[in-house]
């Protein structure tokens, strides 16, 4: 299966490989605007398909079995254990990371308190938690390879995981189609 995504003058295939595997291919020049409507309703099957959310205006991923804070913070929850990370949105509006504050493991957080800060070529910005608790784990690969939040925000770019203290919060949290409109609806904003 071959889908193109595209709009802005830049294309992506997602390309299925045997086994299952998908592959994001860049592509140069497509024939019309026609065609466009066409690949965009494919793009939204394939995402589907791939657990994942296109977000057609910038092209930011939103996973589906992670929960976000509106702040633009990913969580993922495995029992008592979380996992914290900024969206692909967010890193897309930051731009190149050059640096990520991390917090010391044993520190407490709070939902909605900054624990560190991600700079980037464009500006700094705080992360906040998702969730309560303590910090149990820190992408320690994040010290010499901070670009790895805009690679991968959602595999490798993770920045802490913590042991939460009140599962109850998630409630206050975004699944990945209120995430989607949230994002919409800030675009639209600005």
């Amino acid at each position: 299966m071959c889908v193109c995504v595209g709009g802005g003058g830049l294309d992506v295939d997602i390309v299925d490989i045997q086994g299952g595997d998908t592959q994001a291919v860049l592509c140069r020049d497509r024939e019309s605007e026609r065609k466009m409507a066409c690949r965009q309703l494919w793009a939204s099957r394939a995402a589907s398909y791939l657990r994942i959310s296109v977000f057609h205006r910038t092209f930011a991923t939103i996973l589906k079995d992670l929960q976000y804070a509106d702040s633009h913070e990913w969580v993922k929850v495995d029992g008592n254990s979380a996992t914290v990370g900024i969206t692909d949105h967010a890193q897309d509006h930051l731009g190149d990371v050059v640096y990520v504050e991390l917090p010391e493991v044993g520190t407490d957080v709070t939902q909605g308190d900054s624990f560190g800060a991600v700079e980037s070529v464009k500006a700094t910005s705080d992360i906040n938690s998702p969730v309560s608790g303590i910090v149990v784990e820190v992408n320690e690969k994040l010290n010499s390879s901070p670009a790895l939040v805009n690679s991968s925000p959602y595999k490798d770019g993770w920045i802490i995981k913590v042991d939460i203290s009140d599962s109850g919060e998630l409630n206050n949290l975004m699944d990945s189609e209120k995430y989607s409109k949230f994002c919409e609806e800030e675009g639209s904003q600005h």
